[in-house]
């Protein structure tokens, strides 16, 4: 399970399992991916429900 998260200048997709890991950075600032971690981590919750309800597993 991943996420991909956007910003104006780049992007970053994220592994949620086993545990939130960067897996790519596309021109993110290191601030930026660790204000997308951290965004992850608050919401994980809400995130993987949402993915999972998306993808029916």
């Amino acid at each position: 399970m991943h996420v991909h998260v956007y910003c104006e200048r780049g992007e970053a997709k994220f592994w949620l399992e086993p545990t939130i890991n960067l897996a790519q950075n596309y021109g993110m600032t290191a601030r930026q991916v660790r204000a997308a971690r951290a965004l992850i981590e608050e919401r994980y919750d809400e995130i993987c429900s949402a993915w999972k309800t998306h993808f029916k597993s």
